[in-house]
């Protein structure tokens, strides 16, 4: 199979993240499997969107555009997949940076013709220079990145994360887009999973497809001094919780939260217990780490409830894209 051709889409919304939204685009420029084309989704900011196309007017390989439905993460991305043109599309958050063989990595699975979606290993760049001594990497979802429970290598999952993903074009034609109304919309709730959703509607439609994470196609993601601290932190667990039913609701407790069980079964026990173990060692954070981790998932347990209460009153809705088509050229 001949290689595929990759569009990156890297959606963005203010600019207060100008610095990081030109960093991403730059590592997608430096990429070893160059990209086909990057298209800059500006989320309902025309300001900004000013602002990008003149910094890449002469750029022929960057297209910046106003996303062209409801404010949020979800349709940004589903106006992105339509504008593009690439076999692939992958997609990058706007305050990250990929490593040099980001797409090299996605593009070396597509071999496989099963292979409809590839995700890759997110580190945290923490603002302060160094992980706090009380988080625990078992809780890393919470600033966006990689966290500890994850398979290592090149594994088939469930779902892939979306910060640092990428989905073959047949994906969206088989289970549509991105659903609105699941995941950041621009409110102040950090909202998330939408693209679990997708992942498990994928399942359903292709159930010969293959997803995987290959944790070799690596980007470091910015973690801002406000989530350093424990309120974020239990915000971020809250809202989770809040969008796990969501995404229950949309496709089922069997697969919507497959995943979700062993985390809560077996690695957040497993990390508590190390946690308790460093605090008897006298190193640091031992104690923190292990409460952290005992906080989170309570937060996150009442976040689910309340989110399960308000869906089953239908104070929630959803749509999904059904085909985000491509653009005339």
């Amino acid at each position: 199979m001949s290689d595929p051709g990759i569009s990156v889409v890297i959606c963005a919304y203010t600019e207060e993240r100008w610095e990081d939204v030109r960093a991403a685009v730059s590592s997608v420029r430096a990429q070893s499997y160059p990209a086909l084309e990057t298209l800059l989704v500006v989320d309902h900011n025309p300001a900004l969107g000013a602002r990008l196309e003149q910094a890449y007017r002469a750029d022929e390989g960057v297209r910046v555009l106003p996303n062209s439905g409801p404010r949020g993460l979800s349709s940004g991305r589903n106006t992105g997949i339509a504008a593009s043109h690439g076999e692939v599309i992958a997609f990058l958050d706007d305050d990250a940076v990929a490593e040099r063989d980001w797409l090299r990595r996605f593009a070396e699975a597509y071999a496989d013709p099963r292979v409809l979606a590839v995700g890759g290993r997110t580190e945290p760049a923490w603002a302060s220079g160094r992980r706090p001594a009380w988080f625990p990497e078992e809780f890393d979802w919470v600033v966006g990145c990689t966290y500890r429970g994850l398979p290592p290598g090149r594994v088939r999952v469930r779902n892939v994360l979306g910060g640092n993903a990428s989905f073959r074009r047949t994906a969206f034609e088989a289970a549509g887009g991105f659903a609105t109304g699941i995941g950041r919309d621009g409110g102040p709730r950090p909202l998330g999973c939408e693209e679990t959703e997708l992942c498990v509607r994928l399942a359903r439609a292709r159930p010969d497809g293959v997803l995987l994470i290959d944790d070799r196609a690596v980007i470091h993601h910015r973690v801002p001094h406000a989530r350093e601290n424990f309120a974020y932190f239990r915000t971020r667990a809250y809202a989770e919780g809040l969008s796990k039913a969501l995404v229950a609701r949309s496709v089922g407790a069997d697969k919507g939260l497959e995943s979700e069980r062993r985390y809560t079964t077996r690695v957040l026990p497993a990390g508590v217990a190390r946690g308790l173990r460093d605090a008897l060692l006298g190193r640091p954070g031992g104690a923190g780490r292990a409460g952290a981790i005992v906080a989170g998932l309570l937060t996150a347990a009442g976040g689910f409830a309340m989110g399960s209460l308000r869906a089953r009153r239908g104070a929630y809705a959803f749509a999904v894209e059904r085909r985000p088509g491509r653009e005339p050229a």
